[in-house]
């Protein structure tokens, strides 16, 4: 059987950073994000008698070790609910963007965790299936719901996502910055918790998640990028204060920085900005200021990406094999 799935990249709002259970993808705390319409990843997945071996390619290549084996987790773990044993072609595209902190690995999981348990028969809930694909990549929980969702780290004994609106109820449209980086956000996840400021972090999410549900719940978009913006500089922080004194920002992503601030601050546009744990800058603004803002990041770098919010992942009837 053949099924082919899309989803959507995150774009953090309320950042996730660090793991309680590496190996489960279980996180310190609650985390919650909106999916990017220009971010997909499209996945098809074959099932069948006639294969051999299992056969994964992402982009068209082999994928390494690490990658292959966060995949296999996912797959198996279906292959375990539905009592299969049979073997899968999996080919995977993401949307030819090249960045660093893109969240290309939520949209890549969910994608693959729909197309798969479709594969091999299975109907699962969003918040169950949620689950599964977290194995692969915590974010994927969030980006298989879609919309603004939240990633909840325990709840009752399970870490799952939900979604809290839907991606056309809020007014938010995002100018993307992709900017490449080799750093491995692994290492940045597990280094984190040797900051001194881990622990200030635990205890200031506590407040911004309540105040960004309710920011989310009024659909003021204002509050939200704003409190993402904020959220930005607090995960940065952690992240170059850790043993490892990481620094995911490039020289470029500061110069966006501060010019969505000038923007912001002598001009009066409503403009804020957002970086996950990568360089790449996720500009969030109005619909009605969108083209000023897309204008003047466009002075600095040539690839902006307009986006609005996209929904959950779906199953589509255009398979890439």
């Amino acid at each position: 059987m053949k099924c082919s799935a899309r989803a959507y990249a995150i774009q953090g709002l309320v950042k996730y950073h660090g793991l309680r259970n590496a190996k489960l993808r279980i996180p310190f705390h609650d985390s919650i994000s909106v999916c990017m319409k220009s971010l997909d990843t499209v996945t098809t997945v074959e099932t069948g008698d006639s294969l051999h071996r299992d056969r994964i390619r992402i982009n068209g290549i082999v994928p390494t070790s690490g990658e292959e084996a966060r995949a296999r987790m996912v797959i198996d773990k279906l292959r375990e609910l539905a009592g299969e044993k049979t073997r899968v072609r999996v080919e995977s595209r993401n949307a030819n963007v090249k960045g660093k902190g893109l969240g290309f690995s939520a949209s890549g999981f969910a994608a693959l965790g729909l197309a798969a348990s479709k594969a091999l028969g299975l109907s699962l809930e969003p918040r169950e299936l949620s689950e599964v694909v977290r194995l692969g990549a915590g974010s994927a929980a969030r980006s298989l719901v879609g919309g603004f969702s939240i990633w909840y780290a325990n709840r009752k004994g399970r870490s799952y996502a939900e979604q809290l609106a839907s991606a056309s109820s809020i007014g938010l449209r995002t100018l993307i910055v992709p900017i490449p980086s080799s750093i491995k956000t692994d290492k940045a996840h597990a280094d984190v918790l040797t900051s001194p400021f881990f622990r200030a972090r635990l205890a200031y999410l506590r407040g911004v998640l309540q105040r960004m549900r309710r920011a989310i719940g009024r659909k003021d978009v204002s509050e939200i990028c704003r409190l993402a913006e904020v959220d930005t500089l607090n995960l940065h922080a952690i992240t170059m204060t850790g043993r490892l004194e990481t620094i995911l920002v490039s020289p470029l992503s500061v110069r966006i920085m501060d010019e969505v601030r000038r923007l912001r601050e002598e001009e009066g546009v409503p403009v804020w900005y957002s970086l996950d744990t990568g360089p790449s800058v996720f500009v969030n603004t109005t619909p009605r200021a969108a083209s000023k803002v897309a204008r003047r990041i466009r002075t600095l770098a040539g690839n902006v990406l307009s986006s609005d919010p996209a929904g959950p992942a779906e199953i589509i009837s255009r398979h890439l094999f």
